[in-house]
């Protein structure tokens, strides 16, 4: 269990997942810089932020819930959360809670937004279970399932949290925390999904890299390319 002023944004995970070395320059360097992907989804998350609670028959909504897990060593703010009421023959099956000032139980149903869709990897999927496992430890009850919201289908895509999504959301947060702890960017390895990065011109992939060797083989290339003009002898 870890101290609430040990804590990392429940975010990371997803930024983690994604690359390390941009995760390292975001909350090691706090290094930050926009794009239009970034810019969409800021709008998208400040819209649905806005804190609030609103009812309808059988569901109860609260958004920019503020959330952590000890355990997990993380803590944010959930997009949504929904309490859908549970039907009588439910009642012992732990996943649902008592609500203050409403009658009946209630179980937790995380919903996260996202701007664009649904991607190869589980960066949105572990993010996603990461606030689950996190309203699981605050509320004390089981959550096996919650929901991706993507502003370009307008549709939900249902997301199982199960044993194999829980571990490696598990083993990314330990993993946070080690890096974390180390205070150590990793270098810059170059992929096609660094051209979405809003952090490209800082991360400088292309020049950074790094080789089989462990040499920065971007550097050394233009270096070179560098001499061989200082010197005259470009096309030799």
């Amino acid at each position: 269990m870890f101290a609430e002023d040990d804590l990392l944004p429940l975010s990371g995970l997803q930024h983690l997942l994604f690359c390390e070395r941009q995760w390292a320059l975001i909350h090691i360097e706090q290094q930050w810089a926009e794009n239009r992907l970034t810019e969409e989804g800021r709008v998208l998350h400040e819209r649905v932020h806005q804190p609030e609670t609103e009812a309808r028959p059988g569901v109860i909504t609260a958004r920019g819930l503020r959330i952590h897990c000890l355990r997990l060593g993380v803590s944010g703010e959930a997009d949504v959360v929904e309490f859908h009421r549970t039907a009588p023959g439910e009642a012992g099956s732990g996943t649902a809670i008592e609500l203050p000032g409403r009658k009946g139980l209630w179980s937790p149903y995380p919903v996260e937004y996202k701007r664009g869709r649904p991607k190869a990897d589980a960066w949105d999927e572990v993010q996603l279970c990461a606030q689950a496992l996190a309203l699981e430890e605050m509320f004390q009850v089981s959550i096996p399932s919650g929901a991706l919201f993507y502003g370009t289908s307008r549709r939900r895509t249902i997301v199982d949290f199960t044993t194999q999504l829980r571990s490696r959301t598990e083993s990314l947060a330990g993993q946070m925390h080690r890096l974390y702890a180390a205070k150590l960017t990793p270098p810059a390895v170059y992929a096609k999904k660094c051209e979405s990065c809003s952090l490209v011109n800082i991360c400088l992939p292309k020049i950074c890299h790094t080789t089989g060797s462990g040499q920065s083989g971007g550097v050394a290339r233009y270096l070179a390319t560098a001499g061989r003009n200082l010197d005259g002898r470009e096309g030799e």
